[in-house]
C-alpha cells in the first residue's frame, strides 16, 4: 500500500483512497493512542479487533472524557456527509492535540447493495479497512439476525409441541428479520404444509437493522443487561391476553450466547490512523439511531475527546439519542455539532438535484430555514450546536456567507470543513469551534418529555416541539397498543418515532421546515427488552425495498479479485 501522502486526489472513488491508505497493526495503534495492552483485544486479522469485555469491565472506574455529538440538518439526494464530518473531525481534534477517537454505527447490507451505499465516510475522512466495515464486518449483524432467528423458530417450535404457554397464534407479534432490502418479504405466511410443517399463521420480515434485538445490543450495559432484556422480549399473547416473553419460552440464554462475542466492541482506525469503535447500527428512521453504549463508554474511558452520531437529521437521531440512549444510558453530550452543506440548504429551497453545480444564494436563503429548525430544536435540550458546512468544491463564498449570517443572526457557532478534500487538516477550524463549545459549561440534561408522561403524550410531544406539527392522529389499532403497553406497566418508557427521514412531516416531499401538519401513528410496537415504544407513521417501512436501480448492479470483482463499485 501507499503512503498517505500518495492517496489519489480528492473526488477520486473513496474504495481507492481507502485502499490506497496504510493501515497501522492494530495492536500496537490501540496500545500507542489507548494504552490497551494486546491481551486486552481479540484480533481479527492484522487491523481490526474487538476489546475483551473483561478489559473493558476493568475501566469502569477510569475519568470518562468529553462527548461529542454529531447530527445534521434533514438529510436530501445531495448528502450531508454526518459519517465523514464525524471522522474528519475527530482527525481534526487530534491535529490540534486532542486525544480523540470515533465512535459510529456499523453498516447495513441493505443500504450498501441498495440506494444510500456503504457508511465509512468519504474522501480523505475515511474509517477503514472500508471494505470489511461495509461488508459483513466482524459479524455483528449475523449473530444479531441468529439471534433473531434463533427466538422465531423457538416461538414457532413451542406452537408445534403442545403449546405450553397457552399461546394465541392470531397474536403472535414476533416478526422475522433479514439484513437485506427485500420487499417481498414484508409481510409472509409460515407454518403451511400441514401439522408436520408448524401452525400456520401470517408473519412478516424487518430488516435486521429494525430488530429490538439491535436495539437491545446497542442499550445493554453488559452481559448480564443483554440476556436480562433479551428475556424480557414480548413475542406473543396467550389466549387470555397477557404477555409471553422469550424467557418463557426459554430462548433467551442462548441467544446471549450468539451474542456474547459481539458485544464487544469493534476497533478499526482511521486514514490518518487515529482509533475508531464501530458498533452496532440501528437505521434512525425507524430504530433509535445510535452506536452501541458499550462503545460510546468503552471510549469514553479511553479518551479525552469522543466524537460519535446519531442517524439521519436532528429531529430523528439527535432527538433519539437525547431521549433514548441519554435517558437509559446516563450519557449527555458536552457538545453538539450540526452538519449542513450548500447544496442540502439548496435542495430545501427548492432546487432540483441535477442543478446543484449552479449557484443560487438566494436558494440558499430559502432552505436555511431547515437549519435553523434544527437549531432550535436542539436548543430545546439545552444545548448549543456548532454548525459545520460540509465543504463541496462548487460552493461559492456567496453562498457560504449566507449559512454563517444565519449562524450569527441565531448565536451559533459555524467552521467551514473541508475534511472530504483534506482530511483532518480541512477540520482544524471545526475542531477549534468544538473545543471552545467543550471549555464551556455544559447545561442540564433536559429531555424533551418527562418519563411519567402518557405514551401518546410523549407522541405528541415529539411532533409538536421537534417536527413542528400541530397534532398527531393515532389509528384505532395504535391508540389500543398504547393504551394497553401502559397497563403492562411500559407507560414510563420513552418513545421511538419510525418516520421517514426527508421531511419534519410525514410527507417526503414536504422540504424546508413545514409546519402545521398532522402526524399520523399507524401503528404502535412495544419493544420491553429495549424499553421503548415504537409509533409507525405515515408509510414508512420496518423492510425497505431495493430502488430501480440498486448499487449492487455496479459491485463486483476485477480479473484480480478486487471489489469494484463498492461507495
Amino acid at each position: 500500500m501507499s503512503q498517505n501522502n500518495q492517496l489519489p486526489p480528492p473526488g477520486a472513488p473513496d474504495i481507492d483512497i481507502a485502499r490506497a491508505a496504510t493501515m497501522k497493526p492494530i495492536l500496537p495503534l490501540a496500545e500507542d493512542r489507548l494504552g490497551a495492552p494486546a491481551e486486552a483485544l481479540v484480533p481479527f486479522g492484522h487491523f481490526k479487533a474487538k476489546m475483551s469485555l473483561d478489559y473493558i469491565h476493568d475501566l469502569k472506574d477510569r475519568p470518562k472524557g468529553k462527548l461529542v455529538l454529531v447530527t445534521a440538518v434533514t438529510p436530501t439526494p445531495a448528502g450531508e456527509g454526518k459519517t465523514t464530518t464525524s471522522v474528519g473531525l475527530t482527525d481534526g481534534l487530534n491535529k490540534i492535540g486532542a486525544n480523540a477517537m470515533v465512535c459510529l454505527r456499523e453498516p447495513s447490507l441493505g443500504p450498501c447493495f441498495g440506494m444510500k451505499g456503504g457508511a465509512a465516510g468519504g474522501g480523505r475522512a475515511q474509517v477503514i479497512p472500508m471494505e470489511d466495515i461495509n461488508l459483513h464486518f466482524n459479524g455483528d449483524f449475523h449473530a444479531i439476525t441468529s439471534a433473531h432467528s434463533l427466538l422465531s423458530a423457538m416461538l414457532d417450535n413451542h406452537l408445534h409441541w403442545g403449546n405450553e404457554q397457552n399461546i394465541d397464534p392470531r397474536r403472535v407479534n414476533w416478526r422475522r428479520v433479514v439484513d437485506m432490502n427485500d420487499r417481498a418479504l414484508r409481510n409472509i405466511n409460515v407454518g403451511l404444509g400441514g401439522p408436520a410443517h408448524g401452525v400456520p399463521r401470517e408473519n412478516g420480515f424487518d430488516i435486521t437493522v429494525a430488530s429490538e434485538i439491535m436495539a437491545i445490543f446497542c442499550l445493554a450495559s453488559d452481559l448480564t443487561d443483554l440476556q436480562e432484556r433479551l428475556g424480557n422480549i414480548i413475542v406473543a399473547r396467550r389466549y387470555d391476553k397477557t404477555p409471553v416473553t422469550a424467557k418463557d419460552i426459554g430462548a433467551h440464554g442462548a441467544m446471549a450466547v450468539l451474542l456474547k462475542d459481539a458485544l464487544a466492541p469493534n476497533l478499526v482506525q482511521t486514514i490518518e490512523h487515529n482509533p475508531a469503535f464501530i458498533h452496532g447500527g440501528p437505521f434512525a428512521n425507524i430504530a433509535h439511531g445510535c452506536n452501541s453504549v458499550m462503545a460510546t463508554k468503552t471510549a469514553l474511558s479511553m479518551c479525552d475527546v469522543v466524537v460519535t452520531e446519531a442517524g439521519f437529521g436532528a429531529d430523528l437521531g439527535a432527538e433519539k439519542f437525547l431521549d433514548i440512549k441519554c435517558r437509559q444510558s446516563g450519557l449527555w453530550p458536552d457538545a453538539v455539532v450540526l452538519v449542513c452543506t450548500i447544496r442540502a440548504m439548496k435542495m430545501q429551497g427548492g432546487v432540483k438535484k441535477t442543478d446543484l453545480a449552479t449557484p443560487d444564494a438566494e436558494a440558499v436563503k430559502r432552505g436555511a430555514i431547515n437549519l435553523k429548525r434544527h437549531i432550535e430544536n436542539l436548543r430545546q435540550y439545552g444545548l448549543k450546536p456548532v454548525v459545520a458546512i460540509n465543504h463541496f468544491v462548487a460552493d461559492t463564498d456567496e453562498e457560504v456567507s449566507v449559512v454563517e449570517s444565519v449562524c450569527k443572526e441565531l448565536g451559533a457557532r459555524v467552521a467551514v470543513s473541508k475534511h472530504w478534500a483534506e482530511g483532518g487538516d480541512g477540520a482544524t477550524d471545526l475542531a477549534q469551534r468544538v473545543q471552545e463549545a467543550l471549555g464551556e459549561d455544559a447545561g442540564e440534561k433536559t429531555f424533551l418529555y418527562p418519563d411519567d408522561m402518557p405514551l401518546a403524550d410523549k407522541i405528541k410531544a415529539v411532533a409538536t416541539k421537534i417536527y413542528g406539527a400541530a397534532d398527531i392522529t393515532l389509528s384505532g389499532p395504535a391508540a389500543r397498543s398504547l393504551r394497553e403497553f401502559e397497563e403492562l406497566g411500559y407507560g414510563d418508557v420513552p418513545v421511538c418515532i419510525a418516520k421517514t427521514q426527508y421531511s419534519f412531516s410525514t410527507d417526503p416531499t414536504k422540504l424546508g421546515a413545514p409546519s402545521g401538519h398532522t402526524i399520523n401513528v399507524r401503528e404502535a410496537r412495544l419493544s420491553a427488552g429495549a424499553r421503548f415504544v415504537v409509533a409507525v407513521c405515515g408509510d414508512i417501512m420496518t423492510m425497505p425495498g431495493l430502488p430501480r436501480k440498486p448499487a449492487a448492479l455496479e459491485i463486483g470483482l476485477d480479473e484480480h479479485g478486487e471489489i469494484v463499485g463498492l461507495a
